[in-house]
């Protein structure tokens, strides 16, 4: 039987790529391994998998856009309220955290995100960056 889960089948652990304990310093890692280990480690803590599990993961990409919006309005002062609250670095750091969410998010939807990623970067270069002569 199949299922039509994207992710829902688990994905053989590589040896090479390692399994970073809770806390471990993750920066010798290589982004991609980086993405999945986070995935391995949400597969194992989330508290709905499934279908629902999935549509949770993705929708957690609205709630971190909603965080850059608030940084940014806090970097502007625009909250007459609030004032200035937050500074143009945690916008970035923000940015930062929705790119990383999307990573995963993608993760959970192929065992092949780097592949997926590099084709439609490719795609899109193409179209964006080449020159009519």
């Amino acid at each position: 039987m199949t299922s039509d889960i994207p992710g829902d089948a688990p994905s053989a652990p590589s040896a090479a790529v390692p399994s970073p304990a809770a806390g471990a310093d993750t920066a010798g890692l290589l982004p991609w391994e980086t993405v999945d280990a986070l995935w391995r480690w949400l597969e194992r803590e989330q508290p709905v998998g499934g279908r629902e599990g999935l549509l949770l993961r993705v929708l957690k990409l609205s709630e971190e856009v909603g965080e850059v919006a608030e940084a940014v309005i806090g970097a502007t002062g625009q909250n007459p309220r609030k004032g200035t609250t937050h500074t143009w670095d945690d916008v970035g750091a923000e940015l930062c955290d929705v790119a990383l969410t999307a990573l995963v998010a993608l993760r959970t939807l192929t065992p092949e995100p780097g592949r997926v990623f590099a084709h439609h970067l490719a795609r899109v270069a193409d179209r964006s960056l080449t020159t009519d002569s």
